[in-house]
Formats: structure tokens, C-alpha cells, sequence
């Protein structure tokens, strides 16, 4: 079917005097391959014009930056300690030769820094996919982003989103929930900044990654495993009723509030014209007046469960006052006073954005104009809503500070266009807040008295919360409560936030009223339960004899995704995230937690112990084991990830004498920098590695192994037939220096080889654009349920 309804858009083309295949995908970055359309909107020219958010004098250079293709950014991992030589690498060795690079008379363009973001780890330039492909040397920097992706030491990652979590201020302490968050670049800065010291293996903060859309939540998890973080968990549900969490603290149970939230909303996208060109054509009014309700939505339950003297920036992708300043505006007059929109001019000094507007009208699809509500027919009140238009009132209005919202213009910076606001929250909301009732007899006091688990299950306020001056937490739900069935937890997992669409002139009490609570529907495959292994599990006997595990060792935080037959893989949380995990198992539903530290290899059991350790968790298990270690040389790096099984007389004689004194197994192998030596690397690296009889092995998958060459001074290069080339060498090298190298037959490590780079947000010079080929792990035995896989 898909190749006659080709030919029929050949021959379709063919009679319109179009030529059969006219998009062109080598001429531009992002956006490439969209040729035929257009780029004109005169309803969008008309609406931007009239709203005046681009400076008298500027529109028509605003609409030219809007028609150019979008440069590539990428961003350097900013918390791993292998940053700055990462950096060093891209300043020293690729970006001095792109400088003074010459391609068919076309004089290559630097990449540059972008001045705003932190210590240079971000960078933008304007290389195509056409321009990489005709240069050996640029197909070899093209290989090195790859690569580097899908190690976690790099994104590709559109420069605005980069500007949400750097407004947040994370601290490693803090509790984050990021509410919409595939496909997930932001969700990695968040948990860069949790771990910005390296030597703290489990942060006391997590960070919850959240997003509606199954198929994008695996997405998701493909982003934030290159990070190997134990202190991320990716759910699936609808973010305008997102479930409220308990955690237990101190014997008792308490509503779970966070630090600091991202709310990033779904939205219009009419600043994304750049990249998403079909924009261009669907762009109209009637998206953003759609997509209003579910903003304010999403961001009233947000508010509802951030604590207080917390933090959440709300951003959108759209430059349309509708979706940015009315949600703010609204959600400021709704507050009472309980918020505060922040000043956050210093906080990224040399960014260029345009204060908010506090001024603004309505359109709609036919190009009609409405300045306030009253101005609105009855006929259209089901399409517009007041929360739309600016308050009417002047000192209200100037109370709330909207200039200090931010609205980035693709012209000022060549970038995407852009709005974020930073909200504080003083108090608890309005709606949340605990309202005495008129008590006339016994029984109308005890239930003004009760608790706010017992009225939101009787139908009445949400769940409330304590005034500024208290702690949050709710009171400890009596004894006569019944237990709740995990149909009970489903139902109560729909939240019940205010409608923001009610009008509060005819309604004044709608703030306080949610709506009817609905049932948790769930979507997409059915995860395997997370099952943590208790102190005396007889697992733990081996594994402790056999690396000597230090006595603080958390234990309780091993889990398994299996409650029967063998343990395949084990996995680390953080003591915060096993708190939530244990207390809502029936209240949300997880995709994905914690950072594999162990596979079995059954093997292994000869030499006491059926357990290897795992690549991807080494850099948190490291800190807790005191044998199995071997210090190597950077010579012996280069030995381990570039011969396949080579023999213990090839290492260095230090490592050598280390390796006689080991029996056979799973062993680390840790290379530890010499201040004294600065040519060297100046970060430690541990390898996973085997101890054979008379080999030894590195367990490194693929593109882990060309980053720590390239630290080391060994550049691979894979060539048209994806075989390693050492760059100083014409001569085929080595196997293993292109392959996962796990010998024992790792399943886990093959799959993560074969996702290759197929996972990257859409656009990366010359990688797929299809997202969507996700299957389903065999046996579902990994930590994540089900691991993307690539359909390309």
C-alpha cells in the first residue's frame, strides 16, 4: 500500500508540473527537507503586528530570522568531571580546524559559544548535512557528536530550552518534578545540576520526569539513562492531574511537595518556525486559544504541589501573549497574593529577551479582534475565555509585574523564539488553604474538623495545604479511614485541580470547586513491578564476600523487576526515590528508575559470584567497593578498549602485579589523573572488566569506548562501512574497539549498542527523524521495562 500511494503522489506532482522529487534534504539543519513549503502566514504577520511584541522598526528582520534554518547547539554534559576535557577536545582539536576549512569555495563558519550559558559548554553553528558529507574532516567531527550523544557527555539541544532549567536554581538537595517532559533535554540538565558534585554518589534530591504521551515517556527514559543517574524516575500520566505523592518521614506519611518544578507546556509552537516548518502553514489563532485551558490547568496543579518558598518556571514555545502572559496574569489574580512572579533579569547575564507585555487582544480564525470579554458574543464564549484577556484592573495589574516575564525574539540572538516566567510561591493557594465552616451541631463540627483526605474523598476542597508559617504536611489520616483499594488509589490519582476556565464573574466560588474526579486511565504496555531486596536477601552474601562492599552500603535500595525465578539485573535508587516508590505503587504508574549496577553471568559462580558488575552504575557503586580494583596507566587504557581479549603481560607492570594477585571475575579498573602530567586526562575513569585466566577484558559498550580513547589520545573513526580506524593509523583496528565487548553475551549491552543514534531529537545532521519505532525488551528485564528500540 505505502508504495502505490507514493506513486500516486509521483504522478499527482507530475500532472501539477511539479518535479516528482523536490524536497531537498542537504541544503539546510534543521528544517531541511521541507523545500516546497512556503514560508508565509499573513494571518500570523497580521497577529504579530498588531500585538507589537517585536520593537517598532525590527518586524521585518524578525520575519527574515524566522525564514532561515535554525543553527545546530549542542551542549557539553556540565556535571560529569570528563567536561573539560570534552571541551578541550571540541576548542583544541575540532574547532581550530573547522576555522580555517574551505569546502567548494565556501568559507566554514566557526562554531561559537553561546555567551549566556555557563563555563562555554554550550555551543551553536551553522553546519548542514550537505557541508559534513563533503569533508572528511567535518564527517569525523559529525562521528565525535554522535558518539559523545550517546554517551551522555553531549546533547543536541535547541539553545532556548536550555534557558528553563538554568532560571530554576537547582540545588542537590532539592525534590524536581519536570510536568511535560519528553523528549527529555531539559529533564537531562535538571539532572546534571542534582549531580553537580561528582563525588556524591545518591544527591538527597530526584527529579520525576513526567509526560502523558507512553510512546515519548520511553523516549524519555533513552535521554536520561545516558546519564546513569539513580536519582531519576520517568511516569506516565496527565500532567494536569498529576497524582499527589506521599512519602514517609519520621513513621508518618506526608504529602510530597517539590522544590522546584519545571512546567514546560504543551503549546502552538509558532516559535519553532525555524526548525518545524510545517508551522508555517498550520499556524493559526485558533491553536493558542485552544491550548489555553490545558496551560492554566497544568500549571495550577504544579503550583498546588510545589511547597512553599519553592520555585517554578513556566515556558512555552510560543510567542503568543495567550499562552504566556494571560496564564501568568491568570494565575497571579487567582493566587491571592500566594505567588510572585521573580525578577530574574542577572540570572543569565548576556542573554538578550524582551520584557513581558501587559497589554494585549484577542483574535480569532477569521481575523476578528476582541480587547476585553465584554466584547465577547455568547456565541463565542466556548471558544474564548476571560482568563484570555489582561485584568481590567490597573493597580492589580501593575501589582503583578508582568514585564518581568521573558520573551526571546529568533532576531536579537539567532535562536528559536521563546517565553519563560519565574514564579515564587509566598504561601499555599487560595483553594488549598482551610476554610472554617458555620458549625450549628456536633455533627456539622466533626466534619469541618476532619481531615483533608477524608473531604476530598467525601467530595468537597482538595487536599489542603499548611499556611506559610507551618510545615506542609497534612494531618495523619485517622484510624477509622478505610484502606484504600488500588481501584481507590486509581481514582484518587486524578487530581482534582481548580477549573481555571470558569468564568469567575458569574461563578466566585469556582476557584474552590474542582471538578468531578475521573479515573486514572492508563496507556501502552504494562510495566513489570519494581521489587526492592530486603537486608537478608540471599543475593547480597556472594556479592558482599566477593568486592568486599563497605558496611554503608545501602542495601535497601537494590531492586529487581522480577518476583520470580532468577535476578537477570540489578539496580540502585536513592534513598529518596525508594521512599516514593514504596509509598504510591498504586497511585502512579512508573516507566522507569535507577542505574543498573549488576548482571548476572552465570559463569561467574565458579569463581563465587554469578553477579558482574554493570558499566552504566559503576561511577555510583565504586565508592562502596574495596577489592576487585586494579589502577592502570593510560597506556593500559589504550590496551583495554582497543585489543579484544588481550593477555596480562600487555598492561603495564604496576597493573600487572595487581591482576596476578585477583582470581578470575569481575574486576574495576580505575584510572586515577596525575596532576603532575597536564597532557594526560584529568579525570578519573573506571572501566567494568573481567579477569580471565590469563586475559583480561573491558566491558565497555561501543561509543563509551571511543570517548575514553579520544580522552586518552586515540582517535576511532568509523568509516562508509561503520568499521574503527584509528586516525593516526591507515590499518583496520581492532574489533573490539568498535564493538560493546561484552563477551559473556550480555543482552542488555547488545541492545544498547543497537540503538545507535537513532534516538536523538529530530534534525541532527544526517540522523533519522523517525521517533517512533518503539518495541517492547524481551522479557522485560531491563530497569526501564522496555527499552527503545530503533525501527530505522
Amino acid at each position: 500500500m505505502g508504495k502505490r500511494n507514493r506513486d500516486k503522489q509521483r504522478q499527482q506532482k507530475q500532472r501539477d508540473g511539479r518535479p516528482a522529487g523536490d524536497r531537498d534534504r542537504n541544503n539546510a539543519g534543521w528544517g531541511a527537507g521541507y523545500s516546497e513549503i512556503i514560508k508565509e502566514n499573513k494571518l500570523f504577520e497580521k497577529y504579530y503586528k498588531e500585538l507589537k511584541i517585536v520593537p517598532e522598526g525590527e518586524f521585518e528582520e524578525f520575519m527574515a530570522a524566522m525564514r532561515e534554518p535554525l543553527p545546530a547547539t549542542i551542549r557539553i554534559t556540565g556535571y560529569k568531571s570528563h567536561a573539560k576535557e570534552i571541551l578541550h577536545t571540541l576548542k583544541e582539536k575540532y574547532f581550530k580546524d573547522i576555522q580555517d576549512l574551505d569546502v567548494d569555495g565556501q568559507k566554514i563558519e566557526a562554531p561559537q559559544a553561546l555567551s549566556w550559558y555557563p563555563d562555554e559548554l554550550a555551543w551553536h553553528t551553522n553546519l548542514s548535512r550537505k557541508i559534513l558529507r563533503k569533508s572528511p574532516l567535518l564527517e569525523k567531527f559529525h562521528q565525535f557528536l554522535v558518539s559523545e550523544t550517546e554517551s551522555g557527555n553531549i546533547s543536541r539541544q535547541e539553545a532556548v530550552s536550555m534557558i528553563p532549567p538554568l532560571l530554576l536554581k537547582i540545588e542537590p538537595h532539592h525534590k524536581i518534578l519536570d510536568m511535560c517532559a519528553a523528549p527529555g533535554s531539559k529533564t537531562s540538565q535538571l539532572i546534571e545540576m542534582l549531580h553537580s558534585d561528582m563525588d556524591v554518589s545518591f544527591p538527597e534530591g530526584f527529579v520525576i520526569a513526567n509526560d502523558s504521551d507512553n510512546k515519548r515517556c520511553y523516549l524519555l527514559v533513552h535521554q536520561a539513562k545516558r546519564l546513569n543517574s539513580p536519582c531519576i524516575m520517568v511516569v506516565n500520566h496527565d500532567a494536569s492531574c498529576m497524582p499527589r505523592l506521599q512519602v514517609e518521614q519520621d513513621g508518618r506519611r506526608e504529602t510530597l511537595f517539590y522544590d522546584r518544578i519545571l512546567c514546560d507546556v504543551p503549546c502552538s509552537g509558532d516559535g519553532t518556525m525555524r526548525k518545524n516548518i510545517d508551522v508555517w502553514k498550520k499556524w493559526t489563532t485558533s491553536n493558542s486559544l485552544h491550548l489555553h485551558g490545558l496551560q492554566l490547568r497544568i500549571a495550577v496543579r504544579g503550583l498546588e504541589q510545589l511547597a512553599v518558598g519553592g520555585r517554578m518556571v513556566y515556558s512555552t514555545c510560543s510567542l503568543n501573549p495567550v499562552e504566556d502572559e494571560a496564564v501568568i496574569a491568570s494565575l497571579l489574580e487567582r493566587s491571592e497574593g500566594a505567588l510572585e512572579l521573580a525578577d530574574a533579569a542577572a540570572d543569565l547575564p548576556g542573554l538578550k529577551w524582551m520584557p513581558g507585555i501587559t497589554s494585549w487582544k484577542v483574535m480569532i480564525k477569521e481575523g476578528e479582534w476582541f480587547n476585553d470579554w465584554a466584547e465577547v458574543p455568547v456565541s463565542r464564549h466556548t471558544q474564548i475565555r476571560p482568563t484570555m484577556f489582561p485584568p481590567t484592573d490597573a493597580d492589580k495589574l501593575k501589582d503583578m509585574h508582568l514585564e518581568r516575564c521573558m520573551r526571546i525574539l529568533p532576531h536579537h540572538q539567532n535562536t528559536g523564539g521563546f517565553f519563560v516566567a519565574v514564579l515564587l510561591k509566598k504561601s499555599a493557594m487560595p483553594w488549598n488553604r482551610r476554610h472554617p465552616r458555620p458549625r450549628k451541631d456536633k455533627s456539622q463540627a466533626s466534619a469541618a474538623e476532619a481531615g483533608p483526605d477524608e473531604e476530598q474523598a467525601e467530595g468537597g476542597s482538595p487536599p489542603s495545604e499548611a499556611p506559610a508559617a507551618e510545615t506542609q504536611t497534612p494531618p495523619e489520616p485517622t484510624s477509622t479511614e478505610p484502606t484504600p483499594t488500588a481501584a481507590d488509589a486509581a481514582a484518587d490519582a486524578a487530581a482534582t485541580a481548580t477549573d481555571p476556565q470558569q468564568d469567575p464573574a458569574t461563578n466566585k466560588d469556582a476557584v474552590f470547586c474542582p471538578p468531578p474526579s475521573k479515573k486514572m486511565r492508563l496507556f501502552g504496555f504494562k510495566e513489570d513491578p519494581f521489587v526492592f531486596l530486603t537486608e537478608d536477601d540471599p543475593v547480597f552474601p556472594p556479592i558482599q564476600a566477593f568486592f568486599d562492599l563497605s558496611p554503608d552500603f545501602p542495601k535497601l535500595n537494590v531492586l529487581t523487576r522480577t518476583h520470580e525465578g532468577k535476578k537477570r539485573h540489578l539496580y540502585m535508587v536513592s534513598k529518596e526515590l525508594r521512599n516514593v516508590l514504596l509509598n504510591n505503587s498504586e497511585r502512579m504508574k512508573v516507566i522507569n528508575t535507577g542505574v543498573k549496577v549488576w548482571s548476572r553471568n552465570n559463569d561467574g559462580e565458579q569463581f563465587g559470584c554469578a553477579f558482574r558488575l554493570a558499566q552504566e552504575g559503576i561511577y555510583t557503586l565504586f565508592p562502596y567497593i574495596r577489592a576487585r580494583r586494579i589502577t592502570i596507566s593510560v597506556e593500559d587504557v589504550k590496551v583495554l578498549l582497543t585489543e579484544e581479549n588481550p593477555f596480562l603481560s600487555k598492561l603495564s607492570n604496576h597493573a600487572h602485579e595487581q591482576a596476578k594477585k585477583l582470581e578470575m571475575g569481575s574486576i574495576v579498573l580505575r584510572y586515577q589523573p596525575d596532576p603532575n602530567n597536564p597532557e594526560q586526562p584529568q579525570c578519573p575513569i573506571e572501566l567494568c572488566g573481567w579477569r580471565g585466566k590469563t586475559s583480561i577484558r573491558a566491558f565497555v559498550p561501543r561509543n563509551e569506548r571511543m570517548h575514553y580513547l579520544r580522552m586518552v589520545g586515540v582517535e576511532v573513526f568509523l568509516n562508509k562501512q561503520g568499521r574503527g580506524r584509528d586516525d593516526n593509523d591507515t590499518s583496520e583496528a581492532p574489533e573490539g574497539s568498535t564493538s560493546a565487548g561484552d563477551g559473556d553475551g550480555d543482552a542488555d549491552s547488545k541492545a544498547q549498542e543497537g540503538v545507535s543514534a537513532t534516538r536523538m531529537e529530530p534534525g541532527w545532521p544526517g540522523e533519522p527523524e523517525n521517533q517512533d519505532g518503539l518495541g517492547k525488551e524481551e522479557n522485560g528485564s531491563g530497569a526501564n521495562g522496555t527499552e527503545p528500540v530503533s525501527s530505522t
